[in-house]
Formats: C-alpha cells, sequence, structure tokens
C-alpha cells in the first residue's frame, strides 16, 4: 500500500495561529471531530531536510484508545507557519494502528515510521492479561520525506518477546546515534500488574532492515523518550507508575545495550503520562530539553532545559496552564524549539498544536 499526500500549503481554514503563554506562537494543526475523525491524539513529530512532519492518531469511533484507528500526518515547508491536509499513512479495517515513532536516517535520506498495532475489537486490558492476542510492532518508509509511504512490514519477531503482551513504540521520535544506530524507545508487558511494565529500546545498525531488542528497564516504567548527550551517553527518560509522580531516567554507554539502575528525577514532576526528550545544539553548546504536563494532573504543558545532561533543569517555560497531555520536540529550520501537543480548554484532546519557542525564552535566568 502506498499512500500520497496531497498537494502541500493550500491554506487549510481549520488551522489556528494565536499568542500562546510567555509569548510563544501556537499554530493548531489537528482539531478533534474535523477532517472525519472523532479525536486526534498521540502527537509525534520531526525535521527532514526540507519539511516539519506532525503525525498522530486519528481517532475513528471515539476518544478511547481502542477501536478502528488510522495513522496521519501533516507537512510543513515554511518551518511550521503554515501546514498540508492531513493524510493517512496507515489504516486497516478492523485495527488500532498508533504510537507512531519517526527517525529520520541521514544517511539513506529515509524517514522511518515505527508503529504498533492490534485488532480494533481488543482492548488495552484484555491484552494486558494475555485473553486477547498481544501487539505486534511494524515499520514503514518514506524516500520523499512523507509524502509516500511502503507498504507495512512487521518487524515483532525480532523486536519483541513471545511472553510480552501489551507493547508500545514511543510514541514521539526516535533518534540517529552519531554512529549511525537507529534507536526507538519503546515499552512492553508482562501482565495487568505495573510491576510487570517496563521500558526498553529497539535499535537497527543497518538502516533498519533489521532489528534488535536493546537494554531493558527496571520495573514500573512505561512510555519513554531518548536523547544522545554530547559525551556519547544514551539519556531515557521514562513514565512511572511508582505512586510518586516523577520520571524515571537512566544513561547508557553502550548505545542502549545496557542501562544504569533507574533513579527517580524529583525535578520532573508528572501526573503519570508521556513526555519528551530531545538534545539541543546551539552553536555548539549543548542542551538537553524536556516536555511534559508538570503537574499531577494532565495540565501545565512546561518545556524545560538542562545545560548537564539532566542531572539539574536550571529553566522552564510554561508553554499552557490548561489541558494538555502528550507531547513531543523537534528543532525548527530556522532554529527554534518546536512542541507538538495536546491541548484544550475542558479536556487535552480537544488539539494538537505547535508551540514555536525561541531559544532564548529557555535560557537560564531568562523572564
Amino acid at each position: 500500500m502506498i499512500t500520497r499526500l496531497p498537494i502541500l500549503l493550500s491554506l487549510v481554514g481549520f488551522i489556528t495561529t494565536f499568542a500562546a503563554h510567555a509569548d510563544t506562537t501556537t499554530t493548531t494543526i489537528y482539531t478533534s471531530g474535523t477532517e472525519g475523525y472523532h479525536t486526534f491524539r498521540i502527537p509525534a513529530i520531526i525535521g527532514t531536510p526540507n519539511y516539519v512532519l506532525a503525525f498522530a492518531e486519528g481517532r475513528l469511533g471515539g476518544q478511547g484508545d481502542s477501536g478502528d484507528i488510522d495513522l496521519v500526518v501533516k507537512r510543513s515547508n515554511d518551518g511550521g507557519a503554515t501546514w498540508s491536509g492531513l493524510s493517512v499513512v496507515l489504516h486497516e479495517k478492523g485495527y488500532t494502528c498508533g504510537n507512531p515513532t519517526p527517525v529520520w536516517d541521514r544517511d539513506t535520506k529515509e524517514l522511518i515510521l515505527v508503529l504498533t498495532k492490534n485488532r480494533a475489537d481488543s482492548h488495552e486490558g484484555r491484552i494486558l492479561t494475555g485473553d486477547d492476542p498481544p501487539r505486534t510492532v511494524w515499520l514503514t518508509r518514506s524516500k520523499d520525506e512523507g509524502a509516500t509511504w511502503s507498504a507495512p512490514e512487521d518487524i515483532s519477531a525480532t523486536t519483541r518477546k513471545d511472553d510480552w503482551r501489551w507493547y508500545a513504540t514511543g510514541p514521539c521520535h526516535g533518534i540517529q546515534l552519531r554512529s549511525g544506530r537507529l534507536l526507538i524507545p519503546a515499552n512492553h508487558s508482562n501482565s495487568p500488574d505495573h510491576k510487570d511494565w517496563f521500558s526498553h529500546v529497539i535499535y537497527s545498525d543497518d538502516h533498519g532492515k533489521t532489528w534488535a531488542i536493546g537494554g531493558i528497564h527496571q520495573e514500573y516504567t512505561n512510555e519513554s523518550t531518548v536523547a544522545e548527550l554530547a559525551d556519547g551517553r544514551i539519556y531515557q527518560n521514562m513514565r512511572s507508575y511508582r505512586q510518586e509522580n516523577r520520571r524515571r531516567v537512566s544513561y547508557s554507554s553502550d548505545g542502549g545495550l545496557t542501562w544504569t539502575d533507574d533513579t527517580t528525577d524529583d525535578a520532573l514532576i508528572e501526573p503519570i503520562c508521556q513526555a519528551s526528550v530531545l538534545t539541543f545544539t546551539p552553536e555548539d553548546t549543548e542542551y538537553l530539553l524536556f516536555s511534559n504536563p508538570a503537574s499531577k494532573g494532565r495540565n501545565k504543558m512546561t518545556v524545560r532545559l538542562s545545560t548537564d545532561g539532566g542531572a539539574t533543569w536550571p529553566s522552564a517555560l510554561e508553554l499552557y496552564s490548561g489541558p494538555s497531555a502528550y507531547s513531543d520536540l523537534v528543532i525548527l529550520p530556522n532554529g527554534d524549539i518546536g512542541c507538538l501537543y495536546e491541548r484544550g480548554d475542558k479536556n487535552p484532546y480537544e488539539s494538537i498544536v505547535l508551540a514555536r519557542i525561541e531559544p532564548k525564552q529557555l535560557e537560564p535566568g531568562s523572564k
């Protein structure tokens, strides 16, 4: 199956732009209840040489995580100011296609989208108990920066173990290491008990032709995100079910094959939700960025900056005080920081928006 994107950059009527908190500019990309979908959720964003691509799950029958769900994308060729019409990357009747995790291969100039699938009539609870079949892992490729996509490939045989039940890639961008390795954050479960939930990574050293399972983290961890630091270590930041309302973090010195023991980062408050990290290197100075709803509830979408690889977070910028949930980070073509996140007035799932942040707004000590 090959999916073609509509002609780009005709202005789409429902896209709105408005001033957000802290003088950031925010553009609405997806609005729930439009374009044939009940709800848009689970944002992921990535830049290619000529485009910025914003992925999401297009949920057809309702707001929930089960049912018929498509993977959709919009593209921008002006740094996120305007966006194309919606294109369906993957639709399979009777299936949930979700957890978009894109990665750009700078060597092959290919965009790879890793994702998961399960039957639309399978519910997370029954997958967790083993009463419904486990989730499977797939990928699709684009050689033209997201205009068309290849038929999906099932990579489950090398990316999941037989006793793993629930499985999720990302959801957020993956990364390519300096070595060329493609690294995808993921998680899996062995039972409904949170003690049997684990973050892990999968990786490819041959541009996505073959895949393997990397290091597996300690229990009570879930959706995660990764970044490569200046010293070559990999930083993984994880959703935690330890009832601490804080993120768990870990480091790898061997490209994600093994990890330090997970620790709690007391500075990173969370409502038990997804988050995103990204390395940012303006003028050869390395920073680590982090986005999440910085609260015990799903609100207060915030971007933080670390100057020491995630050891401390001296700067934070609240983008929106209201309902907000999943997010993903990208560096835009002009050097600004982009944060794609779920946002609403009454609940977080009314829209997916892109906030564009000038780096000076996140400098330690800035107002």
